[in-house]
């Protein structure tokens, strides 16, 4: 497939599932907010169009603005999701119309993309500012599905269970010491936090060979984690009494047994599947308890794209093949976890599995750039977050698409926010002595 195939083909596909995510509520859902920590759905709309507007429309096309005066609005650091409702937003119908206007002049920019590469013009190199469009788009859907999450009513989203468990799973996985190659500098739409590739020393660890899952939590919860400030930093304990924690996100007691609401749906945990809707803090408690604690990020990309066989990187566990049904719970194909050992396909050489896809693993390291790191194409994707209050997630979730996943990718976030479809793994160092 050429390039343009290849970038009209993405571009669609995305935005089916924009339609999907937009479609299935009413005008009246679309403009309301739905919790302070997001913005209404018709916001996130034309946001999306907008931003394909200013890099592919005018930027790459060179092309005359569609609609100019409306920058303003849909800037995501000029307006804090709280406070978008009360902003003159495009209705749902002057949304709608905008994105489709602004996808019919892409079309025709991606139509007019020259045949070889031009060397002088870095942004549409291997299509990467169609790319980095796409995986925008995708991540507001992903955030859109979140929103919808969030809402209350009657259940507008349906998706097939995922796939039962297909091999036992369970314990830990010794990853040897030595070096690595992190990051990519050959990964064609990476982004610039991702970039560049270089290598990392990391002594001997042991990572779960799976995530965390709901009984594995609720035993912490049962155990009185919550209650105990000794497993709690100081920060996660001030977080913890402030914001009343007690559980996950959307969990509930019913005649003694844990029941979590999933898009409108109300039913008992499902024990094997990982956890999702814990903050960061959640995570760190948990680990305490267990008497482990989180993987740093050079550990969990270690773990996750290391080949021993051969030394190298891989672009992700399973090896270089783009994921499909067979090794990830990705793209909003199921509306939850899978259970652990649903996707031996998608195991690492190791053994670690459901390292992709499920849920966003929370790391214990800052958003940091690497060694070497240049922003591109704009400093606001990335380099204004180094340094802040941000810890790291990595592996994506059912809600990510294959397009804004890799073994390289990096999200990030405050360790507060739990709306997201957060879990995590544990690890533990190991001494000299148990590798003699």
């Amino acid at each position: 497939m050429g390039i343009r195939e290849q970038v009209a083909t993405e571009l669609e596909r995305t935005r089916r599932r924009s339609a999907v995510l937009t479609d299935a509520v009413d005008d009246a859902d679309l403009v309301r907010q739905h919790s302070p920590l997001m913005s209404p759905l018709v916001w996130d709309l034309a946001h999306i169009g907008n931003q394909e507007e200013l890099w592919l429309v005018r930027d790459v096309g060179g092309r005359e603005p569609v609609r100019q005066d409306i920058d303003h609005l849909y800037d995501a650091f000029q307006h804090a999701r709280r406070d978008r409702p009360q902003l003159p937003l495009l209705n749902p119908a002057e949304a709608r119309a905008y994105v489709a206007t602004v996808r019919d002049k892409v079309l025709d920019v991606v139509d007019r993309l020259p045949a070889a590469p031009d060397p002088s013009r870095r942004l549409v190199q291997d299509g990467f500012a169609f790319g980095m469009i796409v995986q925008h788009e995708q991540q507001h859907d992903e955030t859109m599905l979140a929103t919808h999450q969030l809402r209350a009513g009657l259940p507008v989203l349906s998706a097939d269970p995922p796939p039962a468990s297909l091999t036992p799973v369970g314990g830990e996985v010794l990853i040897p010491a030595g070096p690595f190659d992190m990051g990519t500098s050959t990964e064609a739409w990476a982004l610039d936090n991702e970039r560049p590739a270089h290598r990392v020393d990391v002594p001997a660890y042991s990572i779960d060979a799976a995530p965390v899952t709901n009984a594995q939590y609720a035993a912490f919860i049962d155990a009185g984690g919550y209650d105990d400030e000794r497993f709690w930093t100081p920060a996660g304990w001030q977080h913890r009494v402030s914001a009343g924690l007690e559980a996950p996100l959307h969990w509930t007691r019913d005649g003694g047994e844990w029941h979590a609401t999933t898009f409108g749906r109300t039913a008992p945990i499902v024990p094997d599947a990982p956890v999702v809707h814990v903050c960061f803090h959640e995570a760190k408690a948990y680990a305490t308890w267990a008497g482990r604690r989180l993987p740093t990020e050079a550990e969990w990309e270690k773990a996750a794209r290391h080949d021993p066989a051969t030394g190298r990187s891989r672009r992700y566990p399973w090896g270089d093949d783009d994921p499909t049904s067979r090794h990830a719970n990705l793209g909003q194909r199921h509306l939850t976890p899978a259970p652990v050992g649903a996707y031996p396909a998608g195991a690492s050489p190791l053994g670690v599995h459901q390292l992709i896809g499920d849920v966003w693993e929370w790391i214990d390291s800052d958003f940091l750039p690497y060694p070497g790191f240049s922003a591109f194409p704009y400093r606001e994707y990335s380099e204004v977050f180094f340094g802040g209050d941000y810890k790291m997630l990595r592996g994506g979730s059912f809600g990510t698409d294959r397009a804004a996943c890799r073994g390289t990718f990096r999200n990030w976030d405050h360790p507060i926010r739990r709306q997201i479809f957060s879990g995590f793994r544990t690890a533990r160092s190991v001494s000299p002595s148990e590798l003699a």
